[in-house]
């Protein structure tokens, strides 16, 4: 009996090109307007396909942007898994997921800076964060009952609010700042802030 698991099937690439085509089309007009006023003829035209072709696709402009938003979280996924090594200790995995989050976004900055640089979808940050939960969740099992925050009695579920908004709201803002530093650097910025704790730290002598 063959136990392999069944391969998935390959969606036909004109398929995939026109996809894409209605994607950029919608990027390209996020850029000019708010959601509200963009309608699928506007979306077709600019794409340069025919009305009757983006309904072979979505019902509607809000099941294309679920389905862009799923394409986003599986596209990060696949960056995160790649980027794993079992060698590496767990601040230094951490650091190295969030570098290559950070490259991907930049590599597409174009459609990073509409999804999450602007208000005007916000399912993709819904959807970034939902991830970037569960994310904080699972190391914070990894952990244990060993890890720092544990044995300061800080409430996990408090600690996974803060971590994930601290992703999260670090990502858009550097994103909407226009990318004012490498993602090499801001992740290790990030991972020394998280590590010293810098905003809970008196100063000397106050």
């Amino acid at each position: 009996m063959d136990m392999t698991e069944p391969t998935k099937p390959r969606t036909d690439p004109r398929i995939l090109r026109t996809r894409q085509l209605l994607k950029d089309a919608l990027i390209d007009l996020l850029q000019e307007m708010d959601i509200e006023k963009i309608s699928v003829n506007k979306i077709a035209e600019k794409a340069t396909i025919n009305r009757v072709t983006f309904y072979l696709h979505y019902r509607d402009i809000p099941d294309m942007l679920e389905k862009m938003a799923d394409d986003m979280i599986e596209e990060i996924q696949e960056v995160i898994e790649q980027s794993q090594d079992a060698k590496r200790s767990i601040e230094d995995a951490d650091s190295h997921r969030f570098i290559s989050l950070l490259e991907h976004i930049a590599a597409n900055s174009k459609f990073y800076k509409v999804v999450l640089g602007t208000k005007r979808t916000p399912i993709f940050t819904e959807r970034l964060l939902k991830m970037l939960t569960g994310s904080v969740a699972a190391r914070m099992e990894l952990m244990g009952a060993d890890s720092s925050i544990s044995k300061a009695g800080i409430q996990k579920d408090i600690a996974i609010w803060y971590g994930s908004s601290a992703l999260i709201g670090t990502i858009v803002s550097w994103i909407r700042n226009d990318m004012p530093y490498s993602p090499t650097y801001l992740a290790r910025q990030f991972t020394l802030l998280r590590t010293h704790q810098f905003l809970d730290q008196p100063a000397k002598g106050k």
